[in-house]
Protein backbone atom coordinates (compact mmCIF):
# COMPACT_ATOMS: atom_id res chain seq x y z
CA UNK A 1 0.00 0.00 0.00
CA UNK A 2 2.90 2.28 0.86
CA UNK A 3 4.08 2.01 -2.70
CA UNK A 4 1.11 2.48 -4.24
CA UNK A 5 0.38 6.04 -1.75
CA UNK A 6 4.06 7.05 -3.14
CA UNK A 7 3.65 6.15 -7.08
CA UNK A 8 0.14 8.30 -6.90
CA UNK A 9 1.78 11.40 -4.88
CA UNK A 10 4.75 11.47 -7.57
CA UNK A 11 2.35 11.53 -9.80
CA UNK A 12 1.05 14.70 -8.28
CA UNK A 13 4.44 16.37 -9.10
CA UNK A 14 5.59 18.07 -12.51
CA UNK A 15 6.07 14.62 -13.21
CA UNK A 16 2.72 14.61 -14.53
CA UNK A 17 3.42 17.33 -17.12
CA UNK A 18 5.13 14.29 -19.17
CA UNK A 19 1.85 13.79 -20.32
CA UNK A 20 -0.79 11.00 -20.47
CA UNK A 21 -0.02 7.84 -18.98
CA UNK A 22 2.20 9.06 -16.44
CA UNK A 23 0.18 8.45 -13.41
CA UNK A 24 -0.35 4.93 -14.87
CA UNK A 25 3.30 4.08 -15.35
CA UNK A 26 4.18 5.05 -12.00
CA UNK A 27 1.69 3.38 -9.95
CA UNK A 28 2.47 0.63 -12.04
CA UNK A 29 5.81 0.47 -11.64
CA UNK A 30 6.27 1.94 -7.83
CA UNK A 31 4.80 -2.18 -7.39
CA UNK A 32 5.98 -3.91 -9.80
CA UNK A 33 9.23 -5.25 -8.00
CA UNK A 34 6.63 -7.02 -5.79
CA UNK A 35 6.03 -8.77 -8.79
CA UNK A 36 7.98 -11.71 -7.25
CA UNK A 37 5.07 -12.56 -4.65
CA UNK A 38 4.19 -15.26 -7.63
CA UNK A 39 6.76 -17.06 -6.26
CA UNK A 40 4.56 -17.96 -3.01
CA UNK A 41 2.72 -20.53 -5.64
CA UNK A 42 5.50 -22.58 -4.71
CA UNK A 43 5.59 -22.28 -0.83
CA UNK A 44 6.54 -20.52 1.60
CA UNK A 45 10.26 -21.37 1.47
CA UNK A 46 10.03 -20.70 -2.53
CA UNK A 47 8.97 -17.35 -1.08
CA UNK A 48 11.61 -16.67 1.03
CA UNK A 49 14.15 -17.88 -1.45
CA UNK A 50 12.94 -15.33 -4.17
CA UNK A 51 11.44 -12.53 -2.43
CA UNK A 52 12.98 -8.91 -2.67
CA UNK A 53 15.31 -10.98 -5.11
CA UNK A 54 16.13 -10.28 -8.69
CA UNK A 55 13.09 -8.20 -9.12
CA UNK A 56 15.15 -5.67 -6.76
CA UNK A 57 18.23 -5.86 -8.45
CA UNK A 58 19.61 -3.89 -11.16
CA UNK A 59 18.21 -6.13 -14.13
CA UNK A 60 15.14 -5.83 -12.35
CA UNK A 61 14.88 -1.89 -12.33
CA UNK A 62 16.19 -1.69 -16.26
CA UNK A 63 13.52 -4.95 -17.00
CA UNK A 64 10.50 -3.83 -15.00
CA UNK A 65 11.02 -0.25 -16.20
CA UNK A 66 10.90 -1.53 -19.94
CA UNK A 67 7.44 -3.97 -19.29
CA UNK A 68 5.65 -1.00 -17.55
CA UNK A 69 6.54 1.69 -20.30
CA UNK A 70 6.20 -0.78 -22.54
CA UNK A 71 2.43 -1.91 -21.28
CA UNK A 72 1.21 1.87 -20.47
CA UNK A 73 2.25 3.13 -24.03
CA UNK A 74 0.75 0.02 -26.10
CA UNK A 75 -2.38 0.81 -23.87
CA UNK A 76 -2.62 4.21 -25.16
CA UNK A 77 -1.87 3.38 -28.70
CA UNK A 78 -4.81 0.36 -28.55
CA UNK A 79 -7.26 3.39 -26.82
CA UNK A 80 -6.47 5.48 -29.46
CA UNK A 81 -6.69 3.31 -32.37
CA UNK A 82 -10.36 2.37 -31.08
CA UNK A 83 -11.54 5.74 -30.52
CA UNK A 84 -10.10 6.47 -34.11
CA UNK A 85 -12.05 3.77 -35.61
CA UNK A 86 -15.54 4.41 -33.97
CA UNK A 87 -17.33 7.06 -35.69
CA UNK A 88 -19.27 8.32 -32.69
CA UNK A 89 -16.40 8.51 -30.32
CA UNK A 90 -15.65 12.22 -29.56
CA UNK A 91 -11.45 12.18 -28.10
CA UNK A 92 -11.19 13.44 -24.92
CA UNK A 93 -7.71 14.91 -26.15
CA UNK A 94 -5.59 14.11 -29.52
CA UNK A 95 -2.91 11.68 -29.53
CA UNK A 96 0.19 14.79 -28.95
CA UNK A 97 -0.95 14.71 -25.01
CA UNK A 98 -0.24 11.14 -24.70
CA UNK A 99 3.43 10.73 -23.01
CA UNK A 100 6.41 9.68 -25.69
CA UNK A 101 7.68 6.21 -24.72
CA UNK A 102 10.86 7.79 -23.73
CA UNK A 103 9.10 9.84 -21.01
CA UNK A 104 7.21 6.76 -19.95
CA UNK A 105 10.59 4.60 -19.68
CA UNK A 106 12.04 7.20 -17.36
CA UNK A 107 8.86 7.41 -14.89
CA UNK A 108 8.93 3.88 -14.64
CA UNK A 109 12.52 3.59 -14.03
CA UNK A 110 11.75 6.41 -11.29
CA UNK A 111 9.15 4.11 -9.72
CA UNK A 112 11.08 1.07 -9.55
CA UNK A 113 14.08 2.95 -8.14
CA UNK A 114 11.91 4.24 -5.54
CA UNK A 115 10.18 1.07 -4.82
CA UNK A 116 13.78 -0.19 -4.19
CA UNK A 117 15.35 2.62 -1.76
CA UNK A 118 12.24 2.09 -0.11
CA UNK A 119 12.66 -1.00 1.08
CA UNK A 120 16.06 -0.83 1.59
CA UNK A 121 16.06 1.10 4.59
CA UNK A 122 13.62 -1.27 6.45
CA UNK A 123 14.97 -4.21 8.96
CA UNK A 124 13.61 -6.65 6.61
CA UNK A 125 16.02 -5.65 3.79
CA UNK A 126 16.73 -6.17 0.16
CA UNK A 127 19.32 -8.02 -2.14
CA UNK A 128 19.88 -4.57 -4.36
CA UNK A 129 22.31 -7.09 -6.26
CA UNK A 130 21.03 -10.11 -6.67
CA UNK A 131 21.44 -11.88 -9.52
CA UNK A 132 24.85 -10.97 -8.93
CA UNK A 133 25.03 -11.31 -5.08
CA UNK A 134 22.20 -12.72 -2.84
CA UNK A 135 23.30 -10.69 0.27
CA UNK A 136 20.77 -8.77 1.70
CA UNK A 137 21.24 -5.47 3.11
CA UNK A 138 19.25 -3.19 5.51
CA UNK A 139 19.88 0.60 7.02
CA UNK A 140 17.19 -0.79 10.10
CA UNK A 141 15.77 2.25 10.09
CA UNK A 142 12.06 2.06 9.39
CA UNK A 143 9.52 -0.64 10.07
CA UNK A 144 8.05 -3.05 7.41
CA UNK A 145 5.01 -0.63 7.71
CA UNK A 146 5.72 3.14 9.19
CA UNK A 147 1.74 3.84 9.95
CA UNK A 148 2.58 7.84 10.41
CA UNK A 149 4.09 7.90 6.79
CA UNK A 150 0.75 6.27 5.80
CA UNK A 151 -1.02 8.96 7.31
CA UNK A 152 1.01 11.23 5.88
CA UNK A 153 0.48 10.16 1.85
CA UNK A 154 -3.23 9.55 2.39
CA UNK A 155 -3.66 12.82 3.61
CA UNK A 156 -2.05 14.34 0.72
CA UNK A 157 -4.12 12.82 -2.06
CA UNK A 158 -7.00 13.22 0.41
CA UNK A 159 -9.34 15.93 -1.25
CA UNK A 160 -9.82 17.85 -4.51
CA UNK A 161 -8.29 21.49 -5.39
CA UNK A 162 -7.07 23.11 -8.01
CA UNK A 163 -3.52 21.54 -9.73
CA UNK A 164 -1.53 23.93 -7.39
CA UNK A 165 -2.98 22.56 -4.91
CA UNK A 166 -2.31 19.38 -5.42
CA UNK A 167 1.34 19.48 -6.18
CA UNK A 168 1.95 21.92 -3.25
CA UNK A 169 0.28 18.70 -1.31
CA UNK A 170 2.49 15.91 -2.99
CA UNK A 171 5.61 18.84 -2.62
CA UNK A 172 4.63 18.84 1.12
CA UNK A 173 4.38 14.70 1.66
CA UNK A 174 7.33 14.12 -0.14
CA UNK A 175 9.29 16.31 2.26
CA UNK A 176 7.83 15.06 5.21
CA UNK A 177 8.80 11.38 4.25
CA UNK A 178 12.13 12.89 3.51
CA UNK A 179 12.26 14.66 7.50
CA UNK A 180 10.86 11.04 8.90
CA UNK A 181 13.92 9.21 7.12
CA UNK A 182 16.06 11.17 8.79
CA UNK A 183 14.24 11.39 11.81
CA UNK A 184 14.55 7.52 12.22
CA UNK A 185 18.36 7.48 10.64
CA UNK A 186 19.20 9.36 13.89
CA UNK A 187 17.24 7.88 16.83
CA UNK A 188 18.55 4.69 15.29
CA UNK A 189 21.83 5.74 15.31
CA UNK A 190 21.30 6.82 19.06
CA UNK A 191 19.97 3.68 20.09
CA UNK A 192 22.79 1.59 18.57
CA UNK A 193 24.91 4.25 20.76
CA UNK A 194 22.69 3.64 24.12
CA UNK A 195 22.65 -0.24 23.61
CA UNK A 196 25.58 -1.38 25.45
CA UNK A 197 24.14 0.42 28.48
CA UNK A 198 21.17 -1.29 28.90
CA UNK A 199 23.07 -4.43 29.07
CA UNK A 200 25.35 -3.30 31.83
CA UNK A 201 28.02 -6.00 33.44
CA UNK A 202 25.70 -8.43 31.63
CA UNK A 203 27.38 -7.65 28.25
CA UNK A 204 29.96 -9.92 27.56
CA UNK A 205 33.80 -9.10 25.48
CA UNK A 206 33.47 -9.09 21.20
CA UNK A 207 33.68 -12.76 19.79
CA UNK A 208 36.22 -11.28 17.29
CA UNK A 209 38.11 -7.55 17.26
CA UNK A 210 35.35 -5.10 16.48
CA UNK A 211 34.88 -4.89 12.44
CA UNK A 212 34.65 -1.49 10.81
CA UNK A 213 31.87 0.52 11.16
CA UNK A 214 29.52 0.10 8.50
CA UNK A 215 26.49 2.05 7.49
CA UNK A 216 24.59 -0.64 5.97
CA UNK A 217 24.11 -3.85 7.67
CA UNK A 218 24.40 -7.22 5.25
CA UNK A 219 24.33 -10.37 5.49
CA UNK A 220 24.57 -13.68 5.80
CA UNK A 221 27.83 -13.17 7.99
CA UNK A 222 30.84 -15.18 8.57
CA UNK A 223 30.13 -17.01 11.33
CA UNK A 224 32.39 -15.28 14.48
CA UNK A 225 34.99 -17.68 16.03
CA UNK A 226 34.09 -19.96 18.66
CA UNK A 227 34.44 -18.55 22.10
CA UNK A 228 37.01 -20.75 25.23
CA UNK A 229 34.66 -23.84 26.48
CA UNK A 230 32.52 -22.23 29.55
CA UNK A 231 32.20 -19.28 28.21
CA UNK A 232 30.01 -16.66 25.74
CA UNK A 233 31.14 -13.63 23.90
CA UNK A 234 28.99 -10.87 21.60
CA UNK A 235 28.33 -11.68 18.45
CA UNK A 236 26.87 -8.40 17.60
CA UNK A 237 24.30 -5.31 18.46
CA UNK A 238 21.40 -4.19 16.26
CA UNK A 239 18.38 -1.90 16.91
CA UNK A 240 15.41 -2.87 15.06
CA UNK A 241 12.58 -0.34 14.82
CA UNK A 242 9.06 -0.78 15.91
CA UNK A 243 5.49 0.35 14.57
CA UNK A 244 4.05 2.34 17.66
CA UNK A 245 6.86 5.36 17.43
CA UNK A 246 9.91 6.32 15.74
CA UNK A 247 11.69 6.70 19.84
CA UNK A 248 11.04 2.97 20.44
CA UNK A 249 13.87 0.57 19.29
CA UNK A 250 14.11 -3.19 20.30
CA UNK A 251 17.90 -3.68 20.95
CA UNK A 252 18.93 -7.58 19.64
CA UNK A 253 22.20 -8.93 21.27
CA UNK A 254 23.17 -11.49 19.29
CA UNK A 255 25.70 -13.77 21.92
CA UNK A 256 27.66 -16.82 21.31
CA UNK A 257 24.95 -19.18 22.40
CA UNK A 258 21.65 -17.41 22.53
CA UNK A 259 20.03 -13.86 21.90
CA UNK A 260 19.56 -11.16 24.13
CA UNK A 261 16.55 -8.73 23.50
CA UNK A 262 15.20 -5.57 25.51
CA UNK A 263 12.83 -2.30 24.31
CA UNK A 264 13.74 1.44 24.24
CA UNK A 265 12.07 4.45 24.26
CA UNK A 266 14.27 7.44 23.63
CA UNK A 267 12.41 9.77 25.56
CA UNK A 268 12.63 7.81 28.18
CA UNK A 269 15.74 9.43 30.63
CA UNK A 270 15.61 6.18 32.41
CA UNK A 271 17.97 4.58 29.45
CA UNK A 272 19.72 7.38 28.99
CA UNK A 273 21.55 7.34 32.63
CA UNK A 274 20.39 3.48 33.61
CA UNK A 275 23.14 3.68 36.73
CA UNK A 276 20.52 6.52 38.43
CA UNK A 277 17.64 4.44 37.92
CA UNK A 278 15.75 2.85 40.50
CA UNK A 279 15.63 -0.59 38.37
CA UNK A 280 18.50 -1.86 36.78
CA UNK A 281 17.36 -2.04 32.76
CA UNK A 282 19.52 -5.08 32.37
CA UNK A 283 17.46 -7.10 34.65
CA UNK A 284 14.54 -6.67 32.10
CA UNK A 285 16.25 -8.07 29.38
CA UNK A 286 14.28 -10.98 27.53
CA UNK A 287 17.43 -14.09 26.72
CA UNK A 288 16.54 -16.45 23.89
CA UNK A 289 18.66 -19.54 23.73
CA UNK A 290 20.52 -20.04 20.44
CA UNK A 291 22.17 -23.85 20.59
CA UNK A 292 23.99 -25.86 17.42
CA UNK A 293 24.07 -29.33 18.05
CA UNK A 294 24.74 -31.82 15.55
CA UNK A 295 21.25 -32.40 14.47
CA UNK A 296 20.70 -29.11 14.05
CA UNK A 297 23.69 -28.77 11.53
CA UNK A 298 22.58 -31.42 9.90
CA UNK A 299 18.70 -29.57 9.67
CA UNK A 300 21.16 -26.53 8.43
CA UNK A 301 22.13 -28.65 5.27
CA UNK A 302 18.66 -29.41 3.60
CA UNK A 303 16.92 -27.43 1.11
CA UNK A 304 15.07 -25.08 3.27
CA UNK A 305 17.67 -24.85 6.03
CA UNK A 306 20.13 -23.35 3.02
CA UNK A 307 16.79 -21.17 2.47
CA UNK A 308 15.95 -19.86 5.43
CA UNK A 309 19.44 -19.28 7.17
CA UNK A 310 19.59 -17.18 3.84
CA UNK A 311 16.75 -15.05 4.12
CA UNK A 312 17.08 -14.68 8.36
CA UNK A 313 19.66 -12.69 9.61
CA UNK A 314 19.08 -14.22 13.74
CA UNK A 315 18.30 -17.53 13.40
CA UNK A 316 17.79 -18.51 16.85
CA UNK A 317 18.25 -22.51 17.14
CA UNK A 318 16.21 -24.81 19.44
CA UNK A 319 16.00 -28.30 19.22
CA UNK A 320 13.71 -30.92 20.97
CA UNK A 321 14.20 -34.70 21.16
CA UNK A 322 10.38 -37.12 21.44
CA UNK A 323 10.07 -40.42 23.34
CA UNK A 324 11.37 -42.20 19.77
CA UNK A 325 14.58 -40.18 19.02
CA UNK A 326 13.16 -38.10 16.69
CA UNK A 327 14.60 -34.25 16.70
CA UNK A 328 12.67 -31.41 15.77
CA UNK A 329 14.83 -28.33 14.80
CA UNK A 330 13.56 -24.80 14.81
CA UNK A 331 15.17 -21.46 14.05
CA UNK A 332 13.12 -18.51 14.61
CA UNK A 333 14.51 -14.98 13.15
CA UNK A 334 14.64 -12.74 16.18
CA UNK A 335 14.05 -9.85 14.07
CA UNK A 336 10.48 -10.76 14.18
CA UNK A 337 10.01 -11.64 17.75
CA UNK A 338 7.78 -10.36 19.95
CA UNK A 339 5.56 -8.64 17.79
CA UNK A 340 3.50 -5.01 17.34
CA UNK A 341 2.73 -6.16 21.66
CA UNK A 342 6.34 -5.52 22.07
CA UNK A 343 8.21 -7.74 24.74
CA UNK A 344 6.07 -7.09 27.47
CA UNK A 345 4.07 -10.28 27.13
CA UNK A 346 6.48 -12.72 25.64
CA UNK A 347 4.23 -15.67 25.11
CA UNK A 348 1.13 -13.85 23.89
CA UNK A 349 2.82 -11.94 21.15
CA UNK A 350 5.92 -14.10 20.15
CA UNK A 351 5.34 -14.96 16.65
CA UNK A 352 8.32 -15.00 14.39
CA UNK A 353 9.14 -16.53 10.78
CA UNK A 354 10.01 -20.38 12.26
CA UNK A 355 11.35 -23.29 10.19
CA UNK A 356 11.17 -26.73 11.01
CA UNK A 357 12.93 -29.99 10.56
CA UNK A 358 12.77 -33.15 11.57
CA UNK A 359 15.48 -34.93 11.59
CA UNK A 360 15.32 -39.61 12.25
CA UNK A 361 18.37 -41.06 14.92
CA UNK A 362 19.98 -41.92 11.92
CA UNK A 363 20.13 -38.61 10.72
CA UNK A 364 17.53 -38.65 7.60
CA UNK A 365 15.69 -35.57 7.05
CA UNK A 366 11.32 -36.64 7.65
CA UNK A 367 10.16 -33.35 7.08
CA UNK A 368 10.70 -30.08 6.92
CA UNK A 369 8.16 -26.59 6.36
CA UNK A 370 8.11 -22.78 7.45
CA UNK A 371 5.79 -22.32 9.93
CA UNK A 372 4.36 -17.90 10.15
Amino acid sequence: MTHTLVGATLARTRLARAGRGTTSALLLSSNAPDIDIVAAAGGAAKYLEWHRGPTHGPLGVVVLAVVVAAIVWSFRRLSAARRRSDPESTPPHTPEDDAPFAMLLAVSTIGVVAHVLMDLPTSYGTRILSPFSWQWYAFDWMPIIDIYLLMVLVAALFGRGTETQRRSKAAIAMAVLAANYGLRAAAHHQAIDLAPRLFGPTLPELCDAPAAPSRIESWPRTPPSPPLPGRRCLVELAAMPTFASPFRWRIIARMSNAYELHDIDLLDSRFRHPETGSEAPWRLTLRYPSLWTPAVDRAAETRLGQVFLGFSRFPAARSGVDPHGITTVRWSDMRFAGGIAGLEQPTRSVNPFTATVRVDPDGRILDERIVR
